[in-house]
């Protein structure tokens, strides 16, 4: 059995071959004037969705034999799935929900406390004057996608007694008790006090916040956006956020990344802004490449793949 690897780091072959001793690795230069091996075969393919641009296309038409592709990441929004044909595709999914989801609580507990300005660094005028800090206990969060990030969130929303309402495509029984499932993007914009978009980038999700959803949400509704820039109008949200009626947007995706020195983003006074980095914690390496090791065991036992992409639908 043999794998071809699109990138290489210290400590990565030597993991691999800890689960599978006797596999064969075939190391695939990612550098897009770089020549790929002659008589390029594998059953396996380890690549990444930053890769894209560089010579992956190329890799996948002439990876003869190739049955399954793993992407070392969570998202494959970047990968050319229309070149993966009848072969497996799988990622790190659910790799860095905790992390996000923790993000996600932390931005909603900053909002209702009204961190950091409500903190003092000199006497006050009046020790005991406090603003009208909020609370999350029964109040609306209201989640757009409810995978691995969407639960995690809600596990935790639920901890500090929201009310939580989460969109899907297709009604269900929910996986999580206590979490109402919709399938009418209205009805949760209508009713959240805390919108937060865990979807993922498709082509059906592109700008699904546009305008025209951003004026039936709640007044005063403070948006979270874990997912990715292209989901959310931008540029409509911001006559929203100027007249108060979106409370605040906690935004650890925008459009461009990274974004230019002169855009408004940085200092409007409701935006706050985190360079991508929701799903970072000391686990998440780890868990990506888990995720890889797992899967890596069960191909070569015929079993079947955790973290599975829907080609047809995108993620």
């Amino acid at each position: 059995m043999r794998l071809a690897l699109h990138f290489d780091f210290p400590g990565l072959q030597q993991t691999i071959l800890n689960v599978l001793p006797d596999l064969d690795i075939i190391l695939i230069p990612s550098e897009p004037e770089s020549a790929l091996p002659a008589n390029l075969a594998a059953d396996m393919l380890l690549t990444s969705s930053h890769l894209a641009a560089s010579n992956l296309p190329q890799v996948l038409a002439q990876c003869e034999g190739l049955k399954w592709v793993h992407v070392f990441g969570t998202g494959i929004d970047n990968f050319p799935l229309h070149l993966i044909g009848d072969r497996t595709l799988s990622c790190g999914r659910g790799a860095s929900a905790v992390a996000i989801a923790e993000w996600t609580l932390a931005m909603m507990l900053d909002c209702e406390k009204q961190l950091p300005s409500s903190y003092i660094t000199s006497p006050p005028d009046d020790w005991f004057a406090t603003p009208n800090l909020g609370t999350l206990a029964n109040k609306t969060l209201g989640l757009i996608g409810f995978g691995a990030i969407g639960q995690q969130i809600a596990k935790r929303a639920l901890a500090f007694d929201m009310q939580v309402v989460a969109k899907v495509r297709t009604f269900r029984e929910s996986p999580v008790p206590g979490v109402v499932l919709v399938e009418r993007l209205d009805e949760l914009l209508q009713q959240a006090d805390h919108l937060v978009l865990a979807l993922p980038a498709t082509p059906d999700s592109e700008q699904l916040i546009n305008a025209q959803a951003l004026a039936k949400t709640k007044p005063g509704v403070h948006i979270v956006n874990v997912a990715r820039a292209s989901i959310i109008d931008q540029e409509a949200l911001l006559p929203l956020l100027d007249s108060g009626h979106i409370a605040r947007a906690s935004l650890d995706v925008i459009k461009p990344e990274p974004l230019p020195e002169d855009h408004w983003a940085y200092s409007h006074p409701r935006v706050f802004l985190s360079p991508h980095i929701s799903w970072n914690s000391p686990e998440v390496m780890s868990n990506i490449m888990n995720s890889f090791l797992v899967n890596l065991k069960a191909f070569s036992q015929g079993e079947d793949l955790s973290g599975v992409v829907d080609v047809t639908a995108g993620y």
